[in-house]
């Protein structure tokens, strides 16, 4: 297969492609990014996903396209950019397809579709997102739905992960490992929360197997690794892992809380962006247990454990 990766120079497409260039059913890949490829340089291109007419050019004969671009960050300014890039590239790249007679879309939505403090919602879970970047992952779903209305001869999966987290990424579950392990963490709340998370290697291998044997159909899964650790068991496991005993100021959720709206409002005055905000707050006390039993009943079995994932992290970034 011909796969071409729209969005592919980031963490998670860099891995993906890692991945690809093992695999014996590839025969190419293209990367398609708005930003050059560090590592993949050979294999990639500058593309716009806005770009209907660039993008359509750049997918001449691919058979497989995966969809990872995205706005993602908490503090994306102006908030309208979460709707230009993540539903309205979804509409393009829908074109752009539909232009090459290309009939395979993988596509990475988020677990952020179901909102916060769920009760382990599935694929079936009503959507109820709490930001722009839910809301805008949500409706490029429903782009896809009313697309799949009249294209019933598609193959379309949709993967919603949870918080990805692996070796070399600087995402919120390193900002979170990376306090715990320096010794000057703050836990905010009781630490009794679960957070679903899902290791980089899982997340690739999952998107290989949806390449290679969901073919057929209009799929959607919630992808996370288990178990569930909580807040406190990832300080756990931390200074377990690292050999250090892990002190922790425990603060309340309430006072934690007036703290991120200060913070909301020193950002707003100086117009700078912060690391912390009453949303982090919010995500960071949130239970976010997520069902992934419909993807692991698909045959697919990760090639890592939850607690492997977190030991390689760890031993690559802090035992230094």
């Amino acid at each position: 297969m011909n796969i071409a990766i729209i969005g592919g120079s980031g963490f998670v497409g860099t891995n993906l492609i890692n991945s690809l260039l093992a695999s014996e059913h590839v025969t190419s890949i293209l990367n398609v990014d708005k930003n050059p490829s560090l590592i993949h340089s050979s294999i990639s291109i500058i593309g716009n996903v806005l770009d209907v007419g660039q993008l359509s050019k750049q997918l001449l004969g691919i058979d497989v396209v995966i969809l990872l671009a995205a706005e993602h960050r908490d503090d994306v300014s102006p908030t309208s950019l979460y709707y230009d890039v993540n539903v309205k590239g979804m509409q393009c790249t829908l074109r752009a397809m539909e232009y090459n007679n290309i009939k395979r879309l993988i596509f990475t939505s988020s677990v952020a579709i179901y909102g916060l403090d769920k009760n382990n919602p599935d694929e079936t879970f009503t959507p109820d997102p709490f930001n722009h970047y839910g809301i805008s992952k949500w409706k490029a779903e429903e782009v896809l739905q009313q697309w799949y209305i009249n294209h019933q001869d598609w193959n379309i999966n949709i993967l919603r992960p949870t918080v990805i987290f692996g070796e070399g990424n600087r995402g919120n579950v390193f900002n979170l490992l990376n306090q715990i392990a320096s010794g000057r963490f703050m836990m905010i709340g009781n630490g009794a929360n679960q957070k679903s998370m899902s290791y980089v290697g899982n997340v690739v291998a999952f998107i290989c197997f949806l390449i290679v044997n969901m073919k057929n159909g209009y799929n959607v899964y919630n992808y996370v690794d288990k178990p569930d650790f909580t807040t406190n068991d990832l300080v756990y496991h931390t200074g377990k892992i690292l050999g250090k005993n892990i002190p922790s100021v425990r603060i309340p959720y309430q006072l934690g809380l007036l703290g991120g709206y200060c913070f909301d409002l020193i950002a707003f005055l100086t117009k700078r962006k912060l690391p912390i905000s009453s949303v982090r707050v919010k995500k960071f006390c949130a239970i976010t247990k997520y069902d992934s039993t419909k993807a692991m009943s698909t045959g697919f079995i990760p090639p890592y454990s939850m607690e492997e994932g977190l030991r390689r992290v760890l031993i690559s970034e802090f035992n230094k």
